[in-house]
């Protein structure tokens, strides 16, 4: 059974988050591993030298009683959705919660990651901020990143971006293994800019090499490539985005301030950034 690590900190964006890692482990058939982080502020030992130990423990059981009165709340979610099978485990961390993060995914052999953003800010900030390198580069495991606005609905079409490499092949292979289980059309797109330097010859391999599996390929000419992208997202009916995070920072460029801004208001969609091997 494949594992899904989901980070919350029980804001409405962690819980709309929460509704679809709840459908997307029905999907994959996997369990839910629900991790929650808080940090211990530093105090001084000096200045409270009798009750030092006794001011992190509190902080700690503050924490666990919290945490332990979230949880039938999102057990209530699940049971509304009739999704209460889920098998759900629970992680309580303190410290830093990129560095828990990236331990849990190796502790746990996690499969995917899946959490929320609340808007632009957000987007902006774990996309090209130092969480970059932390979550997406950091952890070998697909991530799926869902807007507060992104109401979970029935993923009828997958968008995966490409730039026609080889080691894109695999990729598009582990999206339409999720699509086939859900039913899902994939649609493939690659802005063709005046740079580029795809032949049509590799563009027909792909054609003839997927040519039995439910993929559309399209070819978009424009140097305007952040663009053609939200309007393949808004005029193809796009219901998650999935792109290849490469080593290279085209993804991080994607969401840059002024794009992620736009994005998120024009196009409320989750985003499944795969891995370059």
């Amino acid at each position: 059974m494949k594992k899904i690590l989901f980070p919350t900190d029980f804001s409405e964006a962690a819980t709309n988050a929460f509704v679809h890692a709840l459908e997307f482990a029905k999907i994959v058939n996997a369990e839910l591993v629900l991790l929650h982080t808080f940090e211990i502020p530093v105090y001084d030992s000096q200045f409270f030298p009798e009750n030092y130990a006794s001011i992190y423990t509190s902080i700690e059981l503050a924490k666990f009683e919290m945490f332990k009165d979230e949880i039938p709340k999102l057990r209530t979610i699940a049971m509304e959705r009739k999704l209460e099978n889920i098998v759900i485990k629970h992680r309580l961390m303190d410290g830093d919660l990129l560095y828990n993060l990236k331990n849990a995914v190796e502790e746990d052999k996690i499969d995917f990651v899946i959490m929320g953003t609340t808007g632009a800010s957000d987007w902006t900030k774990f996309f090209t901020g130092s969480n970059t390198n932390s979550v997406i580069s950091g952890v070998d495991v697909p991530v799926l990143c869902v807007p507060i606005a992104a109401k979970y609905k029935k993923v009828k079409t997958i968008g995966f971006t490409t730039r026609y490499r080889e080691k894109d092949k695999k990729e598009l292979r582990k999206v339409l293994k999720i699509a086939k289980k859900t039913d899902a059309k994939v649609k493939s797109l690659y802005v063709r800019t005046s740079a580029s330097d795809v032949s049509d010859a590799t563009i027909k391999e792909w054609e003839n090499e997927f040519a039995g599996e439910n993929v559309d390929f399209l070819v978009l000419p424009s140097d305007e490539v952040k663009e053609t992208i939200l309007d393949f997202i808004l005029y193809k009916d796009i219901d998650i985005l999935t792109t290849i995070k490469h080593k290279r920072t085209f993804f991080e460029s994607l969401f840059e301030s002024s794009f992620s801004k736009k994005i998120s208001k024009e196009v409320e969609i989750p985003v499944l950034v795969m891995h370059e091997d």
